[in-house]
């Protein structure tokens, strides 16, 4: 069978899959809609958590990045792996234990203040956003090659499908849906990566067959070492960023994991708080599948790219390169008109430009896998995708209709009406972050580690010292919020953006990235947050009772 017909075959199954779940578990009530009635089962939570976890950063760009980057790309697994324990250990079983809907909620409540509500508020907006804009990116670029239309009409497709079962099934909807998406995805992603590693190294599992020796009898890594200084680029194995980028981008990430709304979110869907800890454990299990996986998938991408298409002729080359040529994603042009394809680091003579995101997607076509294992992959990617923003979507309409709205605005507007809004933000958010997906700042992990940053350096200090600290007061954690992502919000812009003069990577301060000043602007956020809150009066007394029941027991 042809592979378009496979792929219209699996897109259509799992699409169908989603939308007979939100119609099934469409939410009647403003709990149902925000936390899925308070009464999913852990493993299932587990699920639906590892599936709005594994955004399409990571099932399209993280093996895409670390393909590209090697051991540079190696930040993303360390750092986001690491920040979903610090969420699991130090964050989710202590808000459950508080009990409140959203993130805002936990600020607005413990720090007795509607400012510090609003504060938290516009962060959560600024995160999601910045978050979402990276997923329906990665929408587009599937549905741009998959089913063969361009972007823009890709990432319109996927806001419809993402809007109807998040606005109709809220937080219960998306739950289940993520538990099939999960399934989905994890299914495949592993089943392209078993294949081609049986095929290079006779080893059919992944983890370690990346590591094992080809048919030649040449470790793959050494032999991909060995293919990127032919080429001039550094070895794949040794990294060329500085060790303090490096450590501030995984820090960014790690506790920009612990303090992403979304994620925070899916731990107030559970009955107890021990079962907060069941669902973060499971989740970490379904999640390791993946995040062990994608350095194997980097290794073999990269490898099979430089194989198949370096110094080869350009008219020899297979219908997936033709293909991926149409999207825009990848690109020739013969600088020296001799009709070979010449790969190199060197930007003069490269005659090759590759999008990231491309490589998980294209593997299985340029390893000549069968055509059904294509078209299951790009079910999985828009699953990955799908997840995220639904999860962020409720994350966007529950801070505008609960945390705005009912917290602040109209207190006394009635169940049914705080649906209504909830349903009409979702609306306004999809068709925002739409927009974003179209003109996005960069490729999706790129744009999804900006989110990162801003969740550290607003979110996190404030969620941890809330939690652990009584002394904390309003005015330090608002003010620190303010710093940390103003602070961020402008290193974002200045040096991703081009505003406020902007700058180049010789600019950048202390030689950090725009992915890792989240570090910076997190410590900023510390330290102003505990100067300014030993220097004013402390929380009342029930506060600080709520503080300490909260670690009970």
């Amino acid at each position: 069978m042809e592979l378009q017909y496979w792929i219209w075959i699996a897109v259509g199954l799992s699409f169908s899959l989603y939308i007979g779940i939100a119609i099934w578990s469409r939410a009647g009530s403003t709990k149902e809609f925000y936390v899925a009635g308070g009464g999913v089962h852990p493993i299932a939570n587990g699920m639906a958590t590892a599936a709005d976890w594994m955004s399409a950063a990571s099932f399209i760009s993280m093996a895409g990045i670390i393909s590209f980057g090697g051991y540079d790309g190696s930040v993303y697994l360390m750092g986001w792996t690491g920040g979903y324990v610090l969420l699991a250990l130090l964050l989710a079983p202590y808000l459950r234990k508080f009990g409140k809907f959203t993130v805002p909620d936990f600020i607005g409540d413990r720090y007795y203040s509607n400012t510090a509500r609003s504060v938290a508020v516009f962060c959560a907006l600024i995160v999601s956003f910045t978050y979402i804009a990276g997923q329906m990116r990665g929408v587009g670029v599937v549905f741009s090659r998959y089913l063969e239309v361009d972007i823009v009409t890709g990432v319109l497709i996927g806001m419809g499908i993402v809007l109807f079962y998040a606005v109709l099934g809220g937080m219960k909807g998306i739950t289940y849906t993520q538990v099939a998406q999960y399934c989905v995805l994890i299914f495949a992603f592993m089943v392209p990566a078993i294949y081609i590693s049986f095929l290079v190294t006779g080893n059919v599992i992944p983890q370690l067959g990346f590591g094992s020796s080809g048919a030649d009898g040449v470790y793959l890594l050494d032999k991909l070492d060995g293919l990127h200084r032919e080429l001039g680029f550094h070895e794949y194995t040794s990294g060329s960023k500085s060790m303090l980028d490096v450590f501030c981008i995984t820090m960014a990430l790690m506790v920009g994991t612990a303090g992403l709304p979304h994620v925070i979110v899916r731990f107030f869907t559970v009955k107890k708080v021990s079962d907060a800890r069941k669902s973060a454990g499971w989740a970490l299990l379904f999640i390791a599948i993946l995040y062990t996986t994608a350095p194997a998938i980097a290794v073999f991408s990269r490898t099979n790219l430089i194989e198949t298409v370096s110094n080869q002729p350009y008219e020899d080359m297979p219908e997936w390169f033709d293909k991926w040529e149409t999207t825009g994603l990848l690109g020739f042009t013969d600088k020296n008109e001799d009709g070979l394809i010449q790969y190199t680091a060197e930007p003069t003579t490269n005659e090759l430009t590759v999008d990231a995101d491309i490589m998980v997607l294209a593997n299985p076509e340029i390893a000549q896998l069968p055509n059904w294992v294509i078209a299951l992959l790009a079910a999985g990617a828009l699953a990955a995708a799908l997840s995220t923003a639904a999860g962020l979507l409720l994350v966007i309409s529950s801070a505008v209709s609960h945390d705005l709205l009912k917290k602040m605005v109209m207190p006394n507007i009635s169940d049914k009406g705080e649906l209504i809004a909830a349903r009409i933000a979702a609306t306004g958010a999809v068709c925002l972050a739409g927009y974003f997906g179209i003109n996005p700042p960069g490729f999706v992990a790129a744009t999804v580690a900006l989110a990162f940053g801003l969740a550290a350096s607003s979110f996190f200090p404030a969620i941890l010292l809330g939690i652990f600290s009584k002394r904390i007061n309003k005015e330090g954690a608002i003010s620190g919020m303010l710093v940390g992502v103003t602070l961020m919000l402008f290193y974002m812009l200045k040096f991703k953006f081009g505003w406020f003069g902007g700058g180049t990577k010789a600019d950048w301060w202390f030689g950090i990235s725009p992915e890792g000043f989240g570090s910076i602007a997190m410590i900023a956020n510390f330290v102003v947050t505990l100067i300014i809150s030993s220097k004013t009066p402390a929380p009342s007394k029930d506060i600080q009772e709520l503080v300490a029941n909260i670690r009970k027991p």
